[in-house]
């Protein structure tokens, strides 16, 4: 009786630590657009157009806001392990810059090694005004609203 107690209790420790092992595996998932590398090779600066380069490798990822137009496709490889935060363990952006015309003035290619990271300010803009408590907020406006006859003004869906 005694073995097969034990028998049992190394089962369930073989179990548990199989358990444990298969859950330290991370999540991997890519995310975004990579572009295939023979149309990639096609395009050439002072040639090709924005329409082409969209037949080409299709819609960018995002476009910067400011400065020359320029187009990115974006590609990043995320791994996460239970329930911590994702990190990002490979990315990879093409910059495509046009001139004034539409037409590809650069390509250039980035790496994660390549990007700056950046820590937020934690400061908050204050606001002019009074705190409302949660009943204030809630029963502030009885009695606040006029009338379609005293105000000349009809209330919305009246």
């Amino acid at each position: 009786m005694a073995a097969t107690q034990s028998k049992a209790r190394m089962v369930v420790l073989a179990l548990v630590a199989a358990g444990s092992l298969a859950a330290c595996e991370p999540r991997v998932s890519n995310h975004g657009y990579v572009p295939d590398p023979g149309a990639l090779s096609r395009i050439e600066p002072g040639v090709h157009t924005q329409l082409e380069v969209a037949q080409f490798l299709g819609t960018p990822s995002t476009a910067a806001l400011f400065g020359e137009e320029t187009w990115l496709y974006i590609t990043e490889r995320r791994e996460e392990f239970a329930f911590f935060r994702p990190e990002i363990v490979a990315q990879e952006i093409v910059a495509i810059a046009f001139d004034n015309r539409g037409v590809v003035k650069e390509i250039a290619g980035f790496t994660l090694a390549d990007g700056i990271v950046i820590d937020p300010v934690s400061r908050t803009t204050p606001t002019y005004g009074k705190q409302l408590s949660l009943l204030e907020q809630m029963f502030g406006n009885i009695g606040r609203f006029n009338t379609e006859g005293q105000s000349g003004v009809s209330l919305p869906g009246q």
